[in-house]
This record gives structure tokens, sequence and C-alpha cells, in this order.
């Protein structure tokens, strides 16, 4: 697959060639939605926590007699039916992190490129990087490139300047080449990737 090389102001800088075995997939919306699943049940931090029975400070005294009151025999006063008593089976802090075997990982991974490509969802830059670290600016490039809700994902670092001047733009996100996931890239609309980012693809899934 041939995709033309731009640079932010919107000149052509050349092509690309993008393999086959990587964004020629044809996209399999199971092996994408497992590990979807996977990366957000992984990132719940499982902090909820509701105070049981045997949390509750509350005297153990039986409440009334067993008998002759007319009235459900009762014991303790930290059970649940009772105002300011425990909950039932209420959330416990824990992990909610599932299993995926890191194949199957690495192929949704190729599976939401192929998607994108599938869709023209993907912008190849020369480089990602800018003399001053002005949002308005690079606002300004993005609008010519017509890229309004984009993932942007460089090479092992990402430049200072361009990295400060797009947190400030709504619906972009940018991630080094290590941070690339599939759910930030369906969630975009655009994903552009730079040539850096592109070599190091293809170099992971040689």
């Amino acid at each position: 697959m041939e995709l033309k090389i731009t640079t932010l102001e919107g000149k052509e800088a050349g092509s690309v060639s993008l393999s086959d075995a990587i964004f020629g997939l044809e996209p399999r919306a199971d092996i994408i939605q497992r590990c979807i699943n996977w990366q957000l049940a992984k990132r719940q931090r499982g902090t909820h926590k509701a105070k049981d029975r045997s949390e509750i400070w509350r005297t153990g005294k039986k409440m009334y007699a067993q008998k002759g009151t007319g009235g459900a025999r009762h014991g303790s006063a930290r059970v649940p039916q009772f105002r300011g008593g425990g909950r039932a089976f209420g959330p416990i802090v824990r992990s909610h992190a599932i299993d995926l075997p890191k194949k199957v990982r690495a192929l949704a991974l190729k599976h939401a490129l192929s998607s994108k490509a599938k869709d023209g969802g993907i912008v190849v830059l020369d480089k990602a990087s800018l003399n001053d670290p002005k949002t308005k600016a690079l606002a300004g490039h993005f609008g010519k490139l017509g890229v309004e809700n984009a993932l942007i994902i460089d090479g092992a670092e990402i430049e200072n300047n361009f990295r400060t001047a797009a947190r400030n733009i709504p619906n972009i996100d940018v991630l080094p080449i290590q941070g690339i996931n599939v759910y930030d890239i369906l969630r975009r609309k655009t994903l552009v990737l730079t040539k850096a980012a592109v070599e190091a693809l293809e170099a992971r899934f040689k």
C-alpha cells in the first residue's frame, strides 16, 4: 500500500510503502473487541469499597428477646436489614484485569491499523516537530491537513515543542510509538503516523 508523505505545512514529501502484513489485513471486529475489553478492564482502579457486617462498629448485644414481642426475631444490629448496618454483597477492593495472550494483543493492533488503512484514515507525516511551542500555529497546520480528531504517533521520543503545542488542542492525542494501542487508535477519527513511527512499527512486527 502506497501513501503520500506530507509535511506539517501540507506539502508533499515523497511516499511510503506500508506493509500488507500490518496494514492490509481484513479487520476482524471480534479480535479488536477482545483487546479493547482487556484494555478497559485493566485500567479500572477497583478501589470501590463498602463495609460489610463484620466491619461495622456497633454493639453485638441481642436487640430484644427472641420470643414474646410479636415481631420478627433479630440478633445483631450490624446486619444489612437495619439502617447503619453493613452492606450485603457490596463492592470490595479488587483487580478487574483479565488475561489476553500476547499474540492476540499483537494481532489486534494489526487489525486496528488495517481498519484505519481500509477507511482511509491514515496520514503519514514527514516529522512532528515545531520551531516554537505555539498551539495556534499547530492548530493552523492541522486545519490545512484536515485533521480535527486524531491520534498522532511519533518515534521513540516526542519533540518537546510539538508535545507542548498539541496538549491544549481538543480531540488530539500525541503518543510515542511505545504507547500505541488499539483503544486510542479506534477512538480517534484519524491516525497520524510519522515516518519514524512507520519504520518502528514495521521493525516491531518484522
